[in-house]
């Protein structure tokens, strides 16, 4: 099975909080796809709780340590044109940010290329409520 990571997602997996375990279960097996900059994202991303918490820097290291292990074995969908484009959609659209337009736009097109199901994981209330309304799946529980 597939699924699509925004970079909210994927922080999930390095970072311990209270559904990284649920997220882990639910991605075991799966082929992960994200956007080449989700990398940068989930790493600001744990710069900013080692900021926000120091005295836990042992695990903000292991964190790091751990995306780092894991980013080879995901299909990163690079951003290119056509995908900007069909982000700046989204924008208009589904008064989306920037950069989770991009993220779906990313998803929606790993999709159309795999023409299988393939859950969108975000932990962002309105990109799921736009996978949603493009018809991507979503897992049990979503934010929305």
């Amino acid at each position: 099975m597939n699924a699509y990571l925004d970079s909210s997602a994927l922080v999930k997996l390095p970072v311990r909080e209270p559904d990284s375990d649920a997220v882990a279960h639910e991605l075991a097996g799966c082929t992960l796809f994200t956007r080449r900059l989700s990398y940068t994202e989930a790493r600001s991303a744990i710069a900013r709780r080692e900021r926000e918490v120091p005295e836990r820097s042992g695990e903000w290291s292991a964190a790091r340590r751990q995306l780092d292990a894991d980013w080879p074995a995901c299909l990163v969908i690079d951003v290119k044109r056509p995908l900007v484009e069909r982000a700046a959609e989204f924008c208009d659209s589904f008064g989306l940010r920037a950069y989770g337009a991009v993220q779906l736009a990313a998803a929606q097109l790993a999709h159309a290329a795999l023409q299988e199901p393939m859950p969108f994981r975000s932990h962002d209330r309105r990109l799921n409520r736009a996978a949603r309304l493009l018809g991507l799946l979503l897992p049990e529980g979503a934010l929305l």
